[in-house]
């Protein structure tokens, strides 16, 4: 069992930057592939980037590459993610998620996703 406590949205204006973490529980958290994913009013969950296990190998939405960077401290049991440039179209509430398939980048989609936090809202101004 792992359980994910998001923290670190709020409101930024555009071009913006904020760090959103998830913290878990567990002593396995090094095992688990993590992902972050966002939802916004009305419209469906969307992955947004993943890390495997190690950490050494990361994924990324095409609308979020270059301007999100997703990272993980094993020994803090954390997975963050930095998100600069931020854009209006940005706001969402933001979910992580662990996948015990810890080494691969590739599973971008919530099936593959035990356990998800409570999300954190994003909201970005024009």
């Amino acid at each position: 069992q792992v359980q994910l406590v998001e923290s670190g949205g709020g409101l930024v204006q555009a071009g913006g930057s904020l760090r959103l973490s998830c913290a878990a529980s567990g002593r396995t958290f090094s095992t688990y592939a993590m992902g972050w994913f966002r939802q916004a009013p009305g419209k469906e969950r969307q992955f947004v980037a993943r890390i495997t296990g190690s950490g050494l190998a990361t994924n990324y939405a095409d609308s979020v590459r270059d301007r999100f960077t997703i990272s993980r401290d094993n020994a803090k049991n954390t997975v963050y993610l930095q998100m600069n440039s931020l854009k209006p179209e940005d706001t969402a509430v933001y979910y992580c998620a662990a996948d015990a398939v810890g080494r691969t980048t590739g599973r971008t989609t919530s099936p593959f996703y035990l356990y998800w936090g409570q999300g954190t809202q994003v909201t970005v101004s024009s």
